[in-house]
């Protein structure tokens, strides 16, 4: 339940926090009982383009508001009149287009629950989330389609399969159908501020991925709290890279972009460091939010200064810390700054580098209000003034998660006192700027993508030749960090370049492409504690040493 102002009083009381400008703010996260993210969009309702559409073959489309909220309605009145209502759950798998934004909008608004995934997720993953989350349906574009019907597993909550790719894959119904006779106008199902709108699944460290519960009341309070991070106006073109499936497409490319009543500039292509240039140059892009690692392979084209990035006036950064090399060739270079920002899959934007606001190169800013962020030791309490500790959210912020699905014990089990831990850890100066130091756990964190170490290892032990292995991160100078894997293999097994790349093989077959371990290493054997557990921190340690 969210907290009510006057227990957020009692918390600036008792932990001393400043009630200026920021302690309005966070009052100001609050949504109100009844609310319905998708009214976030509605509210824009115009001719304005709402999205731009480029594909790797050159052909565009666009869409303005009042064209998205008709296909919206349509789509909505469709999955209403096919059965499903409020609270049930859609596992949604699709690429970057228009497409996704009309599913999204449609299905908040009909209150249904999003489930993000990635068209990289195969049919291991899927069959787990599908099964966890109870879900009613899956709408997948047609590759992802058939990596749903590969799952063998008994799916016994599922009962609508809905291709929306434009065409019908076999057994399934087509999106266009369910549209068509649909009514252009429809009021959104009456939600309330708790009601579940979000199950974004997050790696865990030992187990299955964790169901994160988001509500529509985290929706209203992930605007308001980015809005001075991002620096969005509604004159803005906007283009934020990330692809459907993760919870920072929700987070900047859907809800930003649209909640802010700008446009949204969709590349549906791979990616290339000249072509991300040339689209920002061709286009104008405003406001530009990229991934650590794109920033990094764009920093070291030999050609960099000869793109016009003039018209960049707001650059963020998220997912992991941004080299301090990095932001100063693009300073350099193009005069403006990428200003680092900190969250989680269980919050939002918890840290930041503010537009307009003094910058500590390489710092990840400071906490968005006071006391809201905190290092503390493992009483739960501050850390001294450059002292490195885990960093911790109070957990009366309005866009911390629920809960996690099906578990509700486990959210209790990271709480100390009154924060929630992150699992990251970090460093607070005099000025209240934070320092990144690194995980506090055994996740992976490559590219962007979190990965955990249980995945990677479950894969690998389903290989024939291997006994036992440990994945763990490895500093990467372009994705920060990679996945490695050591491994100890069966007797009589050895260990070779080409055995290496069938494992390789092995894992991107079983589970989505992204986990594979990019290192390889065979070792006799593991460190283990004397109970028997993989000790993972001696070989992240290691490797921390290796690459120093």
């Amino acid at each position: 339940m969210f907290m009510t102002c006057a227990i957020l009083s009692l918390i600036s009381e008792e932990y001393g926090i400043n009630k200026g400008a920021g302690w309005m703010n966070f009052e100001q996260w609050i949504a109100p009982e009844q609310y319905n993210i998708s009214s976030e969009i509605e509210r824009h309702k115009s001719d304005k383009i709402a999205l731009r559409l480029l594909d790797d073959q050159g052909q565009t489309k666009q869409m303005t508001y009042n064209e998205l909220l008709k296909q919206v309605n349509r789509l909505a009145g469709g999955l209403n009149e096919l059965g499903l209502a409020k609270g049930d759950r859609v596992l949604v798998m699709v690429p970057r287009t228009i497409e996704a934004y009309i599913i999204y909008v449609a299905c908040l608004k009909l209150g249904l629950v999003i489930i993000p995934s990635s068209e990289m997720l195969r049919t291991k993953d899927l069959s787990y989330r599908l099964n966890h989350s109870e879900a009613r349906a899956v709408m997948a574009w047609a590759e992802g389609a058939a990596e749903v019907d590969n799952i063998t597993e008994e799916l016994p909550s599922l009962q609508f399969r809905i291709d929306a790719s434009g065409g019908q894959a076999d057994g399934w119904l087509s999106l266009r159908s369910l549209t068509e006779g649909q009514p252009e106008e429809r009021a959104a199902e009456p939600t309330t501020r708790d009601d579940m709108a979000i199950l974004a699944y997050t790696s865990g460290t030992t187990g299955n991925p964790k169901g994160v519960v988001h509500s529509h009341g985290w929706g209203y309070a992930h605007l308001r709290i980015t809005s001075a991070w991002l620096g969005i106006q509604s004159s803005d073109l906007v283009w934020a890279t990330a692809a459907p499936g993760w919870q920072k497409w929700i987070w900047t490319p859907f809800l930003s972009v649209l909640g802010s009543g700008a446009t949204g500039f969709i590349y549906n292509g791979s990616f290339s460091a000249e072509r991300y240039l040339e689209l920002i140059q061709e286009n104008q892009i405003q406001v530009l939010c990229c991934t650590p690692t794109e920033y990094r392979i764009l920093a070291k084209l030999d050609t960099l200064d000869q793109y016009d990035l003039s018209s960049i006036r707001s650059a963020v950064s998220a997912g992991e810390p941004l080299n301090q090399t990095v932001i100063k060739q693009f300073q350099e270079t193009f005069s403006f700054t990428i200003r680092d920002g900190y969250g989680q899959t269980e919050s939002t934007l918890l840290i930041g580098n503010l537009k307009d606001s003094p910058i500590k190169i390489g710092s990840m800013g400071k906490s968005i209000v006071p006391g809201l962020v905190e290092i503390i030791d493992e009483e739960g309490r501050p850390q001294p003034m450059g002292e490195i500790g885990s960093i911790a959210v109070h957990t009366g912020m309005p866009a911390l998660f629920k809960s996690y699905y099906r578990d509700p014990e486990r959210k209790g089990a990271n709480i100390v006192g009154s924060y929630f831990i992150t699992g990251d850890r970090a460093s607070q100066d005099e000025e209240g700027y934070l320092w990144f130091e690194g995980r506090g756990d055994d996740i992976i964190i490559s590219s962007g993508y979190t990965i955990g170490p249980f995945e990677v290892e479950e894969a690998l032990l389903r290989h024939p030749s291997v006994k036992e292995c440990a994945a763990v991160a490895s500093p990467d100078e372009i994705r920060g960090h990679v996945v490695k894997a050591f491994i100890v293999l069966k007797d009589g097994i050895t260990g070779t370049p080409e055995l290496a790349k069938e494992l390789q093989d092995h894992v991107k077959s079983v589970t989505a492409p992204y986990k594979y371990p990019r290192k390889i290493e065979f070792i006799n054997e593991l460190p283990k504690t004397n109970s028997g557990k993989i000790r993972r921190i001696e070989l992240r340690q290691r490797e921390a040493h290796m690459n120093s």
